[in-house]
């Protein structure tokens, strides 16, 4: 069973024609009353990575270690500067898949190989403070890499690491940093052991050979593409394709998060998908929907999958909320209880399935045809125009259906027509959002201004559709509750709150969309 630790941690260097001066003192440290000697360790850790270093390149990390007082397997997820999240599983042989599905994402269908051995000798301190309690870890790491694969290069270095006591103050680090400046040290030049062995030990090309020659334009060539994907955006085609690109980016990069169930992950997810459908909607004069329409659809599916987990959460974050709010008099029965079970048997199928979806072949497939769509777009003619024009007159038509849409709803009378257009009318109103999410650097304030505007819309029309969503399962839980011979009165209480809910914010719509229509111009 693996288990997740936060790491907070520096490395640093001494200048290279210094050699090896070993630990610095470190008892002048603000904060610290005693440095322990911990004695010194032999790790040996063998690096894992597919042939072409996905995982290096997105600066992930598997290994697998033996020696110290966590030999096992150990993932390594960036979270911010100096910050990872190191996810374990037991010491074994064969690869844990509790830790390749969580970058598989990254992978594909890839195999993982061993890529670089490690061999160090850790000379470890503890720095305490006057309670005996750990501030911080601080090794001397005498380090040899040896290529295991992609060449047979080797390297010796040595390097500081300080590693911040669980749930200790990071700017105790800012102090030892000081220190250790003092001292000669600086940080270190690559961003961990792995991307420094893998830089020491690249193979050197000797040929020059006609083969050679070509494989070397082959890779200038895709470097080329690749810088030429990442200038800054001129066209629409660029703008379009920039925006969908970030999008794709975050789903890959979700991924892990999603099967680790991180708060919110889910939902940012299944918004990209979202915004990647809807770009591809809105800029069909940009994109051919031939190409991107068997992709949209493949995100729909996704998004649906995601949704149901999603829907749930909200569901019952909904619920709880208003559970809270009522006064202890009308509380009547069980009813937390009901929420909670009803809930949990809910979101605990639909949490198995979503593991499912992510590691079968459809969703590698879809990921597959997101990376074929980036490198090789399908651009209309369209997409070489000035984007002040092609792009603002795609959004100009979403917003006209928004219009539309709203009209409808307010021409409704309350009740179930009228749920149905604000719900038509709150989908709309995202992908015009998207749409101008993704035309805001290219046409600035206007579309800025609209996404804010679509916002508050969605905002309030997704109110709207929350209380139908929250009244069905209000119905569902009392009448399970009358069934039990439970009290169902609180259930009919939460029943006419949501339905005041509704009520209010179908009667903020016309001035809202009023105020919203005055400002559009885009």
């Amino acid at each position: 069973m693996a288990d997740t630790k936060r790491e907070i941690e520096r490395k640093y260097e001494g200048p290279a024609d210094k050699g090896d001066a070993g630990l610095p003192d470190l008892t002048g440290v603000a904060g610290v009353a005693s440095v322990i000697d911990k004695g010194i360790a032999e790790l040996d850790a063998t690096y894992y990575d597919t042939a072409d270093q996905r995982l290096a390149a997105a600066s992930l990390t598997l290994r697998r270690r033996t020696g110290g007082d966590d030999a096992g397997w150990h993932l390594k997820l960036p979270v911010s500067a100096d910050v990872r999240d190191e996810i374990r599983a037991p010491l074994s042989d064969d690869l844990p898949h509790e830790l390749t599905g969580l970058v598989r994402s990254r992978v594909r269908d890839a195999e993982l190989v061993p890529l670089v051995r490690l061999r160090s000798a850790r000379d470890v301190r503890h720095l305490v403070d006057d309670s005996g309690a750990l501030l911080a870890e601080v090794s001397l790491d005498r380090v040899r890499a040896e290529r295991l694969s992609g060449g047979k290069g080797t390297a010796e270095w040595t390097e500081i690491e300080v590693e911040l006591a669980d749930d200790g103050d990071p700017a105790f680090l800012d102090k030892v940093e000081k220190k250790l400046r003092k001292a000669g040290l600086a940080r270190s030049s690559s961003a961990s052991k792995l991307a420094k062995a893998l830089g020491e030990t690249a193979p050197k090309s000797k040929s020059k050979s006609k083969g050679k020659g070509k494989g070397k334009k082959a890779k200038a060539h895709a470097v080329e593409k690749a810088h030429a994907l990442e200038k800054a955006p001129v066209s629409a085609g660029d703008h379009v394709l920039a925006y969908i690109r970030a999008q794709r980016d975050a789903i890959i990069e979700l991924d892990p998060a999603v099967r680790r169930d991180l708060h919110d992950s889910v939902h940012s997810m299944r918004v990209a998908t979202r915004r990647m459908r809807s770009t591809f909607r809105s800029y069909g004069k940009i994109l051919d929907r031939a190409v991107t329409d068997p992709i949209g659809d493949e995100l729909k599916w996704l998004a649906g999958e995601l949704g149901v987990d999603r829907d749930q959460e909200v569901l019952t974050e909904r619920l709880t909320r208003a559970l809270d709010d009522l006064p202890h008099s009308l509380l009547s029965g069980p009813v937390p209880t009901r929420l909670s079970t009803w809930s949990d048997a809910r979101r605990g199928g639909s949490r198995q399935r979503l593991i499912a979806v992510l590691d079968g072949e459809r969703y590698l497939g879809l990921l597959i045809a997101l990376d074929a769509l980036v490198a090789d777009p399908p651009l209309l003619k369209a997409a070489a125009d000035d984007p002040a024009t092609v792009i603002a007159k795609a959004v100009r038509k979403d917003f006209a259906k928004v219009s539309d849409l709203i009209a409808e709803a307010l021409d409704r009378p309350s009740g179930t027509d009228r749920d149905l257009a604000m719900h038509e009318a709150r989908k709309k109103a995202k992908r015009t959002r998207y749409a101008a999410e993704a035309a805001a650097p290219a046409l600035g304030t206007p579309a800025a201004d609209l996404v804010k505007s679509m916002k508050s819309l969605q905002t309030l029309l997704g109110d709207h559709q929350d209380s139908v969503m929250a009244r069905e399962a209000v119905l569902e839980l009392g009448t399970e509750a009358y069934a039990a011979g439970e009290s169902a009165f609180t259930y009919g209480v939460l029943y006419g709150r949501e339905e005041q809910r509704a009520a209010e914010a179908e009667a903020a719509l016309p001035e809202a969309w009023e105020t919203i229509g005055s400002r559009a111009a885009v």
